[in-house]
């Protein structure tokens, strides 16, 4: 089956690799581009760093690699390993969590810099704050829209070639939306089989009309296992 994936081209580089071992073909459509924002760190003093992406990844290098790093999961911290950070904590996958971890690790009153992306989520900063922890955000990088998809995904999905799409986050499912309302193609796009990572992931396609499918939990893992209901 030919898939659609739109997160972004390193990590759907990866993904096409896991689709392969899988007996499916990626159509690779990034509807985002990963850059940096230039905007300046916080300043002030913290007291642990929070991560909860792999595109963090860059911006740490100016940061102390001493600090203790708390990362949302398993492949975010690989890359914050690989940055020379020794000190990593590993959630479960999900900001909820995440923040868990944090309360059940720290104490109350500790400031945590949160090296985040320009369009971001409340959590896990807003029920850490609720838990007497100061959050300072950094907003380091950014997922910008791309202008229009790729004419291979346009002509893939007028002649119906795709079967299904692999969705990662709630900004990527609204822009291919509109993309593909923009290209002409909004009833072809919504009527293949449309897999999230989570329920909120989900929503937009689902409110447009879309048939959806929503992972177990919040892993590319248990994503992908979604292909096996595909009819």
């Amino acid at each position: 089956m030919q898939v659609l994936v739109t997160r972004s081209a390193d990590d759907a580089a990866r993904t096409a690799e896991k689709l392969a071992a899988r007996g499916h073909e990626a159509l690779l459509a990034p509807v985002t581009r990963i850059v940096p924002t230039g905007d300046p760190m916080p300043s002030g003093p913290y007291d642990a760093l929070i991560v909860t992406s792999a595109h963090a990844a860059a911006a740490l290098a100016s940061l102390d690699r001493m600090s203790p790093v708390f990362a949302v999961g398993e492949r975010t911290a690989e890359a914050v390993r690989a940055t020379g950070f020794a000190s990593i904590t590993v959630a479960e996958g999900d900001a909820v969590s995440l923040a868990r971890l944090i309360r059940g690790t720290l104490e109350p009153g500790l400031t945590l810099l949160h090296v985040t992306a320009r369009h971001h989520k409340e959590e896990p900063a807003a029920s850490l704050r609720a838990s007497g922890f100061t959050i300072l955000q950094w907003e380091a990088y950014e997922a910008k829209a791309v202008g229009t998809l790729p004419d291979s995904a346009v002509e893939a999905m007028r002649s119906g070639q795709i079967g299904a799409a692999l969705h990662y986050s709630r900004r990527s499912a609204d822009l291919v939306i509109r993309l593909a309302g923009e290209a002409g193609l909004a009833s072809r796009l919504l009527g293949i089989f449309h897999l999230c990572l989570s329920a909120d992931v989900a929503a937009p396609l689902a409110s447009a009309g879309a048939t959806t499918l929503v992972a177990e939990e919040p892993s590319e893992e248990a994503l992908l296992g979604l292909l096996d209901r595909v009819p």
